[in-house]
């Protein structure tokens, strides 16, 4: 029988994942790198000819790069959501999957943060984007949606850096009294000097609990103002005011699609069977289930609304969508996110591996839902450079969380070990179980 968690079993146990890296881990990072290399030789190729070998011309100005864009913002809100309201409700099984979850949300952050760049053609005057003086005025446009995005991202990402880092914090301390050398030097420098005194952990509950709340306000917000790149164009099957909560839902409900396939090989890989327990990927599972419904609830007040505007366009549009060239991608949309998360309704489905990691189809969602967006075969177009963008963007991102993986601790310790049984002073036994203290 496995002995129980203890505080030195924790630190033991999730401080394992910063040892020293693996063939697999090398062989993963190479493949990553290789992409990564690809990638980059076709955006000097797209830099040197033009946006127009992306398929990017008049009167088609977005194409797979806003896709993406719009992709990745949406991937950053789950981890808001397990880290940020969970916390402030209290949840007791939020501990063991948050810290991967808020990486989740930096990391995508920083890769939806490349396809405006990328979209410009110039990124070289992507400091034309920010409100600096100039010749008495300011050059941005603040009626321009893309100026939009520019604050709520950059928003966005700075409370979501700070929550990550600040609950890092005695994690990393935890880290530097076990670490030597450069490690500890490092270590060191980003714990600032924490002790756990009762002193630092009144200011540090304090200041965490603010940030989690900001950044509870800004996962409606960000995703909002991102869904007013479409619903402000004049459009037929765009002009639309559900868009804003119906983004909102899709986000979260890709972005838990995205924790659940990082968290299962990461469960395998350091052997986190003791602190990620199935308990825990069912929740999440049941997360996915109500997001889905919202998300279908969505689609169908959008053909509700085509039918009762009267509009002739916007109704071709919407029946074009359904049956129409590209009727397969709408189709596999509403497949992939509302029928298939209904599997998760039987207890055994929940808690198998094998399902938990089919429900990666989610990623076709935002890809999914531009094909099925527009009647104009050019605008669906995928061209030579727009391949490797999509496919660096996933490798992008997984290099950050492959480094994150190995240089900071994935599971939060001292979270962890506010839900360890609390031991009788007279030693005869804990005074009460925790759902941690549970050996699978």
């Amino acid at each position: 029988m496995e002995a129980p968690l203890t505080y030195a079993r924790v630190d033991r146990d999730l401080l394992t994942t910063l040892r020293a890296p693996g063939r697999l881990y090398y062989a993963l990072l190479a493949v990553d790198l290789a992409v990564l290399g690809w990638a980059i030789y076709a955006w000097r190729y797209q830099l040197t000819t033009g946006l127009g070998v992306a398929g990017i011309t008049h009167p088609v100005m977005w194409a797979v790069y806003i896709t993406n864009f719009v992709f990745w913002v949406g991937i950053a809100h789950s981890g808001t959501l397990i880290s940020a309201i969970l916390y402030l409700f209290r949840v007791r099984w939020r501990p063991p999957v948050y810290r991967s979850a808020e990486a989740v949300t930096v990391f995508a952050l920083m890769t939806a943060g490349l396809f405006p760049i990328i979209h410009l053609g110039r990124p070289w005057y992507f400091y034309w984007l920010l409100p600096y003086p100039q010749m008495g005025g300011l050059w941005i446009n603040f009626r321009s949606p893309l100026i939009w995005d520019v604050f709520a991202v950059l928003t966005y990402m700075t409370v979501s850096v700070i929550f990550f880092f600040t609950g890092l914090v005695p994690d990393v301390a935890v880290a530097r009294d076990q670490a030597t050398g450069w490690r500890r030097r490092i270590y060191g420098l980003l714990a600032q000097g924490w002790q756990g005194t009762d002193r630092q952990w009144r200011h540090y509950t304090s200041a965490y609990l603010l940030f989690a709340g900001l950044a509870t306000a800004l996962v409606v917000s960000v995703h909002s103002v991102v869904s007013w790149d479409f619903a402000m164009a004049i459009l037929p099957g765009w002009h639309s005011t559900i868009f804003a909560p119906y983004f909102v839902a899709g986000a979260i409900h890709s972005g838990l699609a995205m924790v659940l396939a990082l968290l299962i090989p990461l469960r395998r890989a350091f052997r986190l069977e003791a602190y990620l327990t199935p308990d825990h990927l069912e929740r999440l599972a049941q997360l996915t289930i109500v997001t889905g419904l919202i998300v279908g609830y969505a689609y169908m007040v959008e053909y509700g609304m085509a039918w009762y505007t009267g509009d002739p366009a916007e109704q071709a549009s919407f029946l074009w969508r359904a049956t129409g060239h590209y009727a397969w991608a709408f189709w596999l949309m509403v497949g992939c996110n509302v029928l298939a998360p209904l599997g998760f309704c039987a207890r055994q489905v929940r808690r198998s591996m094998p399902w938990l990691l089919g429900i990666l189809a989610n990623h076709g969602r935002e890809a999914a839902r531009t094909a099925a967006r527009h009647p104009d075969p050019q605008r669906l177009a995928v061209r030579t450079p727009e391949s490797p963008a999509v496919s660096a963007a996933d490798a992008w991102f997984f290099l950050w969380f492959l480094l994150f993986a190995k240089t900071l601790p994935v599971v939060s310790l001292w979270e962890v070990k506010e839900l360890l049984p609390v031991p009788r002073r007279d030693g005869r036994g804990p005074v009460q179980e925790g759902p941690a203290g549970r050996q699978p």
